[in-house]
């Protein structure tokens, strides 16, 4: 039997729409999930909506249940959160890299259960604290470390969400917009604009997308620091400013990306896992700052998005037919 869905699929430049897709009935390894809420990327999905994927990356970028191919029409994102209706796990609440969709069926190794300790519509940044995580592995902070995280996005955020734990260090959260400095407070956190940041630093997470954020994360570095750049650029080309005292203080610039897991042992599944764990914390909360029913997506997307996450809610849901 066949069952049906609706789903949110990106058909041009800027814009969207809900179809009718099916969804095949569940094999004895397989979950079918009633989605309860789901989340913008903002930035990844306004790059993907406008059709900024450079070709070169269309394999690369691929969300893990992506159906359709770059730039249109594609069925795109990765922050679901649902509940289990068939199959292992059922009646659990659990998160799992899909599309903005109604109802799906994947392997039941591709969810991940939300722990009791974190509410359902908390669990959809689960995507962004995970590559938090990922980051922080790459970067390897020590105790007593001057940073500051440029860029206060929803990545942004949750770096410095995590960093916020680490005792004895020196952090602020570095943003051009005044706005941010609520969310930081929110999560513990300095705020300082651009120019009012904190020098001599020894690390430096950027993640503003732009070059000029690229240029100040380099300036507030003390000699030998590392800024570690999380920040998707799509197909825009940026210069970095590798002169003046780039080799001086031998300043090192590395990438860190969600796409490979940054530790050698540990799976793509205890990573995630480990992001859900971290969830816990209500402080998180303050990454959430639009919402909307999934009906609404495509007016959402036309217009604009607020800074941070914005939750899609799903109400009772469809009921497949």
């Amino acid at each position: 039997m066949t069952r049906s869905a609706r789903a949110l699929w990106f058909t041009a430049s800027g814009k969207s729409e809900i179809r009718t897709v099916p969804v095949a009935e569940p094999g004895p390894d397989d979950v079918l999930v009633r989605t309860l809420y789901s989340g913008i990327s903002r930035g990844t999905e306004s790059l993907v909506l406008r059709g900024g994927v450079p070709e070169s990356q269309h394999d690369v970028m691929r969300a893990p249940f992506q159906d359709g191919e770059f730039p249109w029409p594609v069925k795109y994102g990765y922050l679901n959160v649902g509940v289990v209706e068939r199959g292992p796990l059922l009646g659990r609440t659990v998160f799992c890299l899909y599309p903005h969709q109604t109802h799906y069926v994947v392997p039941a190794d591709a969810v991940t259960p939300v722990p009791d300790s974190v509410p359902a519509a908390r669990a959809v940044l689960a995507g962004t604290v995970e590559t938090a995580v990922n980051a922080l592995w790459d970067a390897r902070p020590l105790i007593g470390d001057r940073i500051a995280v440029v860029g206060g996005g929803m990545v942004g955020c949750g770096v410095a969400a995590l960093l916020a734990r680490f005792p004895g260090v020196r952090l602020q959260l570095v943003d051009a917009d005044p706005g941010r400095a609520p969310v930081a407070a929110a999560l513990g956190v300095d705020f300082a604009l651009p120019e009012e940041a904190a020098g001599g630093c020894d690390l430096v997470v950027h993640a503003s997308a732009s070059e000029e954020g690229l240029a100040r994360s380099l300036a507030l570095l003390a000699p030998e620091g590392q800024v570690v750049e999380l920040s998707w650029y799509g197909d825009r080309r940026v210069s970095v400013p590798l002169g003046e005292f780039f080799h001086s203080r031998r300043l090192r610039l590395r990438s860190s990306q969600v796409g490979v897991v940054a530790r050698p042992d540990r799976t793509y599944g205890e990573r995630m896992a480990l992001a859900l764990d971290l969830l816990a914390d209500p402080a998180f909360d303050a990454l959430i700052t639009g919402e909307s029913r999934f009906e609404d997506l495509p007016s959402v997307l036309a217009g604009t998005l607020p800074p941070l996450c914005h939750r899609v809610d799903y109400g009772a849901g469809h009921v497949p037919a």
